[in-house]
């Protein structure tokens, strides 16, 4: 049995657990099918750090049904897509395709989800290529700054940890280690099935049932709920750096904010978009384009169930920092002082808006945005309903979560060509204070 959620977008619960929740977009000639995890890096005890990363890599080594080169080779024989991503809280396995190859899409992602050997040599094989890419991380200043950032501002907490693993626990982990997590993980009560595009729920609920696995797990299990809590983490401050014979110095500052679960997030998306999201925001008109300190500069949150961050990114000559820092200072001391104007406001519920819509534009898009929806709220939140709510923030709302986020600064991370945290100019240290 199937419940409409909104126009087009239908949801069902099969026995073992699984939700498959469909968008039928008319007109569209392409279909894109997630299976969605609950599981993602914080879930990884110490000992398998990495394992869910390094699982998107290996459920495409091979399968019961399938070799790695069959895989890719079926996939590429209908010009589609076939790839993964993994975050803090969540893994998502998807491919995309024409609308009349939607069942081979399905059987693929169910088969490599499901299916998969975790072979000891395919393990081995991987492994390298995961160092490969931590390697790559660290090649980029600014990846490798957002890493740092995120282990210092969540210090002592799994979301403080690298979603790569580093390269010692990626070095140590076992291949029993790695099938033992992939076996108690991947479980369909924790695992939502996305699809989007010109689309039949109900054929989509058939061939799903046709998954040897899904249709094995025949025993009545509720859906796990989505997360929630209270996260205990540290409230000291921290400013640190990753010295690095950059041509550019990488600055990136914030502070905790709020979880996905709090109503206010409205109101800091707002706030996002006027102070750091576009061309016409506050710190890119300051810093690029009246003084020219920076080529980049931008703002950026991130909600996670217990707990969220706020910050700001700027790179620039290493002569420039403490110009650049000084800025930074004082344009969040005048919004927290002052707020912002109903002016920046406007204009930043318009571009929330439209990128909301305009990222529709393709299955893909409306594929994530249902997956994350059930498996982060358990519940569909319609365009207009989130459209609603953005519309509803006022000039004080936004002045009041400036107040409460902005105020305290609770980590400085810098990458760049410095031996020591002393040599960082004072209007470093000063963001702080």
């Amino acid at each position: 049995m199937s419940t409409e959620l909104d126009t087009g977008v239908r949801r069902s619960v099969l026995p073992g657990g699984l939700r498959v929740v469909t968008e039928l977009v008319p007109g569209m000639r392409s279909a894109t099918v997630g299976l969605w995890v609950g599981v993602g890096t914080r879930d990884e005890q110490p000992a398998v750090a990495g394992a869910a990363h390094y699982l998107e890599h290996l459920l495409f080594k091979g399968t019961a049904q399938r070799t790695a080169t069959q895989i890719a080779e079926e996939i590429d024989a209908v010009g589609g897509e076939l790839n993964a991503f993994t975050s803090k809280e969540y893994t998502c396995f998807y491919a995309q395709v024409l609308d009349a190859d939607l069942p081979l899409a399905i059987d693929l992602v169910t088969d490599v989800v499901f299916e998969a050997r975790c072979a000891d040599a395919d393990v081995e094989t991987e492994r390298g290529v995961v160092l490969e890419e931590i390697a790559m991380r660290d090649d980029d200043p600014e990846d490798l700054l957002h890493e740092v950032f995120q282990e210092t501002i969540f210090a002592g907490h799994p979301l403080g940890c690298p979603v790569l693993g580093t390269e010692d626990s990626i070095q140590d982990l076992t291949p029993a280690a790695i099938r033992t997590f992939y076996r108690e993980s991947y479980r369909p009560p924790e695992m939502v099935l996305a699809v989007a595009g010109n689309v039949d729920h109900d054929d989509v609920v058939r061939r799903v049932r046709k998954s040897p696995a899904v249709a094995a797990d025949a025993v009545a299990t509720d859906p796990a709920p989505p997360r929630s809590g209270v996260a205990r983490l540290s409230t000291s401050s921290e400013l640190v750096l990753r010295g690095d014979e950059t041509e550019q110095a990488h600055l990136l500052l914030g502070t905790r904010a709020l979880h996905r679960h709090d109503e206010r997030r409205f109101a800091l998306s707002v706030l996002n978009a006027a102070l750091g999201g576009g061309m016409s925001s506050r710190l890119f008109q300051e810093i690029r384009e009246r003084r020219g300190l920076a080529y980049q500069v931008y703002s950026a949150t991130g909600c996670f169930a217990d707990t969220g961050l706020f910050s700001i990114y700027a790179g620039c000559q290493p002569e420039r920092l403490g110009a650049v820092a000084g800025v930074l200072r004082t344009t969040l001391a005048d919004v927290v002082a002052n707020g912002l104007t109903e002016a920046e406001i406007v204009r930043a519920k318009g571009q929330l808006r439209g990128g909301l819509v305009l990222g529709l534009e393709d299955t893909a898009s409306r594929m994530v945005r249902l997956g994350k929806n059930e498996l982060n709220y358990g519940r569909y939140y319609s365009v207009d309903d989130t459209v609603a709510r953005i519309d509803a923030v006022t000039v004080g709302d936004v002045a009041e979560i400036a107040a409460t986020v902005l105020r305290d600064i609770q980590a400085v991370a810098v990458v760049g060509p410095y031996s020591r945290v002393d040599e960082l100019p004072d209007e470093v240290h000063e963001v702080m204070a």
